[in-house]
């Protein structure tokens, strides 16, 4: 099972990730800007972590899976990442899954951002898709890209109705990672009578990959 994201070429490439805002915690303008801010502020912090030359892989690592729990609800990404499976799971499975993904996750992530290490992240507007649920359009910029064509465009979507913002999910070039992760599983798994642990075994082994 190999991501359709992998494939696409970098010019090409357009990553989202979901920012949500209490719409009683702001008019909508100021939630836009809250939401802006939100997103500029903490992805340039992973980048960072990324671009730490001084740290240690083994280090890096743990500081960024850090970052991401920090900064997404991954359990809740997990979940949905299952589709209709998940209502036959038993709980035992589910959280198994939920760390599973967690190590997946996290080494996919680390695995895409580390190609832009060197590269700074510029907001460049927002637009509300419903109360309190924002999509903030950003760019990567790359200061030794001397080739003319247009920044890698980065948009992120961030909630606040657990009582704080969190990344829901993300996309490149239009393909929603988590919506095209839930359509990946619940195609293996149906390949597969339907075995968590199954998946949950080939996560593992794709994380290897990712690190390796």
């Amino acid at each position: 099972m190999r991501s359709k994201i992998a494939d696409l070429k970098p010019a090409r490439r357009t990553v989202l990730a979901l920012a949500l805002l209490s719409p009683l915690a702001a008019t909508p303008a100021l939630a836009a800007n809250q939401a802006e801010t939100y997103v500029a502020d903490n992805i340039q912090k992973g980048l960072a972590i990324l671009n730490n030359k001084a740290l240690p892989t083994e280090q890096k690592r743990a500081q960024f899976e850090s970052f991401l729990m920090a900064l997404t609800d991954m359990k809740r990404i997990a979940l949905f990442t299952l589709g209709q499976y998940r209502r036959s799971a038993s709980p035992a499975d589910l959280d198994a899954f939920a760390a599973a993904f967690q190590n997946y996750a996290t080494a996919v992530y680390q695995s895409y951002f580390a190609r832009y290490s060197g590269q700074t992240l510029k907001v460049t507007g927002s637009t509300e898709r419903a109360p309190g649920d924002f999509i903030v359009v950003t760019s990567l910029i790359d200061p030794t890209d001397k080739s003319g064509q247009p920044p890698l465009e980065v948009d992120f979507r961030v909630r606040t109705d657990g009582g704080k913002p969190v990344v829901v999910d993300f996309a490149v070039a239009g393909i929603w990672i988590a919506l095209e992760e839930r359509d990946q599983f619940t195609a293996f798994l149906g390949q597969n009578n339907g075995s968590i642990p199954t998946l949950i075994k080939h996560l593992s082994d794709l994380a290897k990959q990712y690190r390796s």
